[in-house]
């Protein structure tokens, strides 16, 4: 017997479609196995991308069912979901053995660009009007939560990359999963088989793994504790709205949580200001600012750059700037300003909080200066290694 919502969605015609993503590959299988095991119905669509081609795997409760090496024009994910997810999935829903179908994403991908992509298709007229996309899921592993979200370790060092020029570092990628997805499934080392010892340092460990994942995910997002708690069903049932997946992604969309649970040495930060940063002073104290095991996205304004939003994204020792566009189409509804929220964890003096507002406050205009206006258009343009060249 099928659980209701698979039931209702074959009545009506529209199988769900849910997206996984994860950066460990054993936790991702094993999650994998578990939601096939778990209602007779499903069937998995796992994609691995390699140098100049893409392995599509098919199975369900009975076993592999295709496993076939695909040439992609360009090895990435969009060409992936593109070329391969999208039919893939179209084919299988069409079907008729399945009554839902999970899409596997490559280690280290992100969902969201995945599930928009998919989502594209489910419009009348799509390849996937017969479907729907029901829940985008990120698994993680509380054992090495903290470890992989502030550590420096790129994807490259430990063989996680998703093309050769990938220089993500593991925290970046991990903590967009989170970020992104609808539901995150926090694990214990259960699948993955790492561990952080037992007893009262484990938990303290676990404590500060479970409050740094609260912290990253997005509002209106859930989340279940142990591959036992999610199920497929619960999966169908979801409803992924690509509206307030974008909302979560977007660097306006970093949310700040007070408090922590005993136990629990993560803490959040807000940087905020109606003013500019200074572009000579950002870069004198971008070190300060970017520096240590921290998580930390927003965005910015340059004095500089009058109108633009830059992005601030970084993790893992590492720090992504770019220009994002004119403010009032990036950031439509606000005015220009500039928030960054930072994620970090044992600061228990306070010592490091203390040093980031510091050079945050160094980094911004004076009002005096904002002033100026125009006169900043004419000033040598100290940002354009990073943001581009400054344009009138």
């Amino acid at each position: 017997m099928f659980p209701t919502g698979d039931r209702t969605s074959r009545r009506h015609g529209i199988i769900p479609v849910s997206v996984l993503a994860c950066t460990d590959p054993v936790l991702r299988d094993s999650a994998l196995f578990g939601l096939l095991m778990d209602a007779p119905g499903v069937v998995a669509v796992r994609h691995d991308i390699h140098t100049d081609h893409l392995r599509r795997v098919v199975q369900d409760a009975t076993g592999v069912l295709e496993d076939v090496l695909v040439p992609l024009e360009h090895a990435c994910l969009s060409c992936a979901v593109r070329e391969d997810a999208v039919p893939t999935i179209a084919r299988l829903a069409h079907d008729g053995r399945w009554s839902h179908v999970l899409l596997a994403l490559p280690v280290s991908a992100e969902p969201l660009p995945a599930a928009r992509a998919l989502a594209a298709e489910t419009a009348p007229g799509g390849q996937l009007a017969h479907t729907r996309i029901a829940t985008s899921l990120a698994v993680v592993d509380l054992d090495t939560f903290e470890d992989d979200l502030l550590g420096e370790d790129t994807l490259t060092e430990r063989g996680l990359e998703l093309t050769a020029d990938d220089e993500r570092s593991v925290g970046e990628a991990l903590a967009a999963q989170v970020e992104q997805a609808d539901l995150v499934v926090a694990c214990r080392g259960e699948a993955s088989g790492s561990t952080s010892g037992s007893g009262l340092g484990a938990d303290v460990v676990r404590a500060t793994a479970s409050g740094l994942l609260d912290r990253l995910r997005g509002a209106g997002t859930r989340r279940v504790d142990g591959l036992h708690a999610v199920t497929a069903a619960g999966l169908a049932a979801g409803r992924h709205s690509p509206s307030r997946a974008e909302r979560r992604a977007h660097p306006l969309g970093a949310v700040v949580v007070s408090g922590a649970a005993p136990g629990d040495g993560s803490w959040t930060l807000e940087l905020r200001s109606s003013l500019p940063f200074h572009p000579e002073r950002l870069l004198d104290r971008i070190e300060d600012l970017s520096a240590g095991r921290l998580r930390a996205r927003g965005v910015f304004h340059v004095a500089d750059r009058p109108g633009l939003a830059c992005l601030w994204d970084g993790a893992g020792g590492q720090l992504a700037v770019a220009d994002l566009g004119p403010w009032p189409e990036v950031c439509a509804g606000t005015v220009p300003h500039t928030r960054i929220v930072v994620v970090g964890a044992a600061d228990g003096s306070g010592a490091e909080r203390q040093r980031l507002l510091e050079a945050f406050e160094a980094a911004l205009c004076t009002p005096e200066e904002v002033s100026d206006g125009v006169a900043w258009l004419w000033r040598e343009d100290h940002l354009a290694p990073w943001l581009g060249a400054r344009t009138v």
